[in-house]
């Protein structure tokens, strides 16, 4: 009996331990992500292969499902439809490309079952996967600092001459900002879960000194989109999560402060911030009165606005196939000739990318995956009456979904490592937090 609880006690630190190296492995790149990934998949394969595949599957779970493996078969088509009319290219490209990618992928959807299976078993302690995001947060917002200061991050990776941006321990790969406003939230719930013998006093300084250590982060990465959606995710929880309310004002006095100071006394920041205002301005200009998205002067995300639209019509119902608007891009209709433009390898929003890859079909599909989360958790949590009402560890979850899947937003591909390994991971906590039938004591209350 004490050889069985040790075994579980031993496993439960090892799973734990995978998913707390997670953050790390965003730092430290693409291969490190996956060979994670691999790692925690193969583990509960090889130690809970049956009772993985015994479990029952939702609605949610079937439609997750359908979703990945009609990014196969729309792949497959493709890869046909390439090989026939564009031979060429499909010869450059190899001829099962598309293919192979949508099977690759498929490795998201062993991390959000095996997630899940994890979570709902109890086989994870998630007090070490905070604690981990918390440190790696304040670790990289420091270095980017330091890096700012010396000019040299501890790694002695040098900040780039014009210093509009600093990738801090990220190198030469500028996205120091994205991971900060994905992981940093989670340090604002470490000691009210989890060590909530500290005085409030000590909370009372701790708290604000995490904000300051964040905002001089996401400032100076020179991450502009970033720094919004953390504002926007601070505000949000403030204002839904009724034990942080009173902090809604003086959060925002405190980053008022911060931003103005960074703003008057950093020249770098302020070109930063106003060209990022005159390029909001523009596209409001050119949306509202010109409507004109073919003009060379347009900006730059407008212009891909503009190739999204044609390059879907192409493939409207079942889309190109993932990473294929790169090349669908440059055959689409009315091309003017005597353009310089030249295709981005995506179109720049999550659910534009959807649409052009995976069509209509995909696009509803993953839409409706996105409304029976939030239905599951955030209604639940915040509109309906239930026990759900006191479950304060799926906090950070939630309103990290809502903005990971926010959409008027400029992101990433949705099919990199990077931006689906987090969405899944977050997806599959969120979603296993939601079915556990018994979800977290209400000792835990923030």
């Amino acid at each position: 009996m004490y050889l069985f609880s040790y075994l579980k006690f031993s496993k439960v630190n090892f799973f734990s331990l995978l998913l707390a190296l997670m953050p790390i492995s965003f730092i430290a790149g693409n291969m490190i992500i996956n060979i994670n990934i691999l790692l925690i998949i193969f583990s509960v394969l090889i130690l809970y292969g049956r009772d993985l595949f015994s479990v029952k599957f939702f609605i949610l779970d079937k439609i997750i499902i359908f979703f990945f493996f009609f990014i196969l078969g729309t792949g497959i088509f493709n890869d046909i439809s390439l090989y026939l009319e564009h031979q060429s290219f499909s010869v450059w490209r190899g001829y099962f490309s598309t293919t192979i990618k949508s099977l690759l992928f498929f490795k998201y959807l062993f991390l959000y079952f095996t997630l899940k299976f994890l979570v709902e078993k109890n086989l994870l302690n998630l007090k070490f996967f905070f604690i981990s995001c918390s440190l790696s947060s304040i670790f990289v917002s420091l270095d980017i600092v330091l890096q700012l200061i010396y000019g040299k991050d501890i790694f002695g990776f040098e900040a780039p001459s014009d210093l509009r941006k600093l990738g801090g321990p990220f190198g030469d790969e500028l996205i120091a900002g994205g991971f900060i406003q994905r992981f940093s939230v989670f340090s604002f719930f470490v000691i009210p879960l989890f060590f909530n013998k500290i005085s409030k006093k000590t909370l009372m300084i701790i708290i604000p000194t995490l904000f300051i250590i964040f905002f001089l982060g996401l400032i100076f990465s020179g991450n502009r989109m970033p720094l919004l959606l953390f504002v926007l995710l601070i505000c949000l929880i403030a204002i839904f999560q009724k034990q942080t309310r009173k902090y809604f004002f003086p959060f925002l006095l405190l980053f008022s402060v911060i931003f103005l100071l960074a703003f008057n006394f950093n020249n770098k920041v302020k070109k930063n911030f106003q060209s990022f205002y005159n390029q909001m301005s523009k596209i409001v200009v050119i949306v509202v009165n010109q409507k004109n998205y073919k003009n060379n002067n347009i900006p730059q995300y407008l212009k891909e606005f503009a190739s999204f639209y044609e390059t879907w019509r192409l493939n409207k119902y079942i889309g190109g196939g993932i990473k294929n608007f790169r090349y669908y891009c440059h055959v689409r209709d009315n091309i003017d000739p005597d353009s310089n433009f030249v295709c981005n390898m995506h179109p720049h929003n999550y659910y534009l990318e959807i649409l052009t890859e995976t069509g209509l079909l995909g696009f509803f599909t993953i839409l409706g995956i996105f409304t029976i989360v939030l239905y599951n958790s955030f209604f639940k949590k915040y509109i309906s009456k239930n026990e759900f009402e006191n479950n304060n560890i799926i906090v950070p979850f939630i309103f990290l979904f809502i903005i990971e899947i926010f959409p008027i937003k400029s992101t990433g591909s949705f099919f990199t490592t990077g931006n689906a390994s987090y969405l899944f991971l977050i997806l599959a906590i969120l979603v296993a937090l939601t079915q556990k039938d018994n979800l977290i004591d209400k000792k835990n209350e923030l």
